[in-house]
């Protein structure tokens, strides 16, 4: 305990130098700035700084990434309370109360509200990413290919389920993405597939362009279809957070915080689903259930922490199973292989010096994130009068620029751009986006865990529900679907009612 005590404190000092901190401030407002303008995501803002970090070493460009990555998931919350808008899909929950409250002339205090709730569930989330990497790390040691296939299925299924709207529609999107991950060589064989003699195609599709185009073209274009989104002034009193909201609400904080860090964990769900989650449960259990959705503090603070707290559980499954638990963190996956840096149970054993660095830059991020809530209010807000629509172009030109970056091919435009238009299309037609994106990140996991368990095990697929660890993954994915179905949840209920009724 002391040794890792001791291994964490001494991952601080390479980020408190001079050079160190002016990435983080600089990547922090960013950050905030990417999650404050509406249409801007907290996923196409770590994409994109993604493709510009190549030349910065690896600790120096994970700290920027997970900067943006924090900074706009709290950054939204600037226009949920002043606009009514929520600058990303985080945010919405927060819409609920924080807007009321600034219609009350409580503004100021909303945004403190969210800076300590953003603050306290971050720093909740910190703690159990220190206390549980470890221990799940040595149990993800005694997986095999067997289990490492069904929790890429598990990931891409529940992604599909939970993300919101048809269940069927989240599969159909899981399996596109699982489809594109297949484009190219054969990972045992090198056999081409689905290349039709493009030697570009035989190299596969490039993860990072995609992701471009699914997160920044596709918002250009939502944006070109979208009506013209006009600031609303509005007057800002102390923006000081009151200690005394912090006292009242302590347990709302930390149901919030552990519900946020759990669906962290699960894969593909994400802020959205942490935030609505977090706040339904503070109404249930709130005494003042009459003041939500009116202006309710404990309702803001509920919606901030439980988002926030979910950023560095979507970390946890990163660092120890190689799954992410939400698209920033698979964006953020995605940078750490270009980084030379293999996230999986492996890593504690590899390089352990990374996962104390991983904790100390979350923990350097959150208190970046603190001082700006606090001192830089008024400055921020000024970034809420630029139209959305001259933004734009600039983020095309970036999408660009981003995707011919990673391998100075042209062809990665080209699948930027397709990637856009099919993003566009399936947020038109209401297709979840996280499904898709697990299917392209852990579509390689799927397959060749798939393909090693076939070959162990001579062609026989026993070992996949036999062994007790599969078994119980087996189960649990086949159960997911299941209950996805209608007419199977309408059964067990009724079949719950009934055995409670003879009960």
């Amino acid at each position: 305990m002391l040794e890792s005590f001791a291994s964490f404190l001494g991952a601080f000092p390479q980020f408190m130098g001079p050079a160190a901190l002016i990435n983080v401030m600089w990547a922090m407002l960013l950050g905030i700035v990417i999650g404050a303008l509406p249409g801007l995501t907290a996923t196409m803002g770590v994409a994109l700084m993604t493709t510009l970090t190549f030349t910065m070493s690896h600790n120096d460009a994970i700290m920027v990434l997970i900067c943006i990555y924090v900074g706009a998931i709290y950054g939204g919350s600037r226009s949920a309370i002043l606009l009514n808008i929520p600058g990303t899909p985080a945010s919405a929950a927060s819409t609920l109360d924080g807007y009321p409250l600034a219609r009350q002339g409580l503004a100021g205090r909303a945004m403190g509200i969210s800076t300590s709730g953003s603050w306290l569930g971050t720093l909740f989330g910190i703690l159990c990413v220190a206390t549980l990497t470890p221990v799940l790390s040595e149990v993800a040691l005694k997986f095999q290919s067997y289990e490492f296939f069904w929790i890429a299925l598990f990931g891409i299924v529940i992604a599909g389920t939970l993300s919101g709207g048809d269940a069927l529609k989240g599969y159909l999107a899981g399996f596109i993405g699982l489809f594109v991950s297949t484009i190219g060589q054969e990972p045992h064989y090198n056999y081409q597939r689905f290349a039709f003699g493009s030697t570009d195609l035989a190299g596969g599709i490039g993860l990072l362009p995609a992701l471009v185009g699914a997160f920044g073209m596709a918002e250009v274009l939502m944006a070109m279809r979208a009506p013209a989104a006009k600031a609303v002034s509005s007057a800002i009193d102390s923006v000081i957070p009151r200690i005394r909201d912090v006292f009242r609400y302590w347990r709302t904080i930390l149901r919030s915080g552990a519900i946020g860090t759990f669906i962290g964990i699960l894969p593909g769900l994400g802020e959205d689903t942490a935030a609505w989650s977090s706040y339904a449960a503070a109404r249930r259990g709130s005494k003042e259930k009459q003041k939500f959705g009116k202006g309710s503090v404990e309702g803001l603070m509920a919606a901030e922490t439980g988002e926030s707290a979910c950023v560095p559980g979507a970390i946890i499954p990163v660092l120890t199973l190689a799954v992410p638990g939400s698209a920033p963190a698979a964006v953020l996956m995605a940078a750490m292989m270009i980084h030379d840096i293999n996230p999986g149970p492996m890593l504690m054993v590899n390089t352990p010096e990374f996962f104390y660095q991983i904790v100390a830059m979350l923990v350097v991020a959150d208190m970046a994130k603190l001082l700006y809530g606090l001192f830089l209010v008024r400055p921020l807000l000024w970034i809420l009068l630029v139209p959305r629509e001259r933004l734009m172009p600039v983020v095309f030109v970036l999408c660009v620029i981003g995707s011919y970056a990673i391998t100075s091919r042209v062809f990665d435009i080209y699948v930027m751009v397709f990637f856009g238009f099919l993003g566009f299309v399936l947020r038109e037609l209401k297709f979840p986006m996280a499904p898709m994106i697990l299917g392209l990140v852990l579509g390689e996991l799927f397959e060749s865990n798939m393909t090693r368990g076939l070959k162990l095990a001579d062609g026989s697929i026993a070992p996949f529900f036999t062994r007790p660890i599969s078994a119980i993954l087996a189960t649990i994915t086949i159960a997911t679907i299941l209950w996805s179905v209608p007419a199977v949840q309408s059964r067990v209920r009724a079949a719950v009612r009934r055995a409670f009724g003879r009960a």
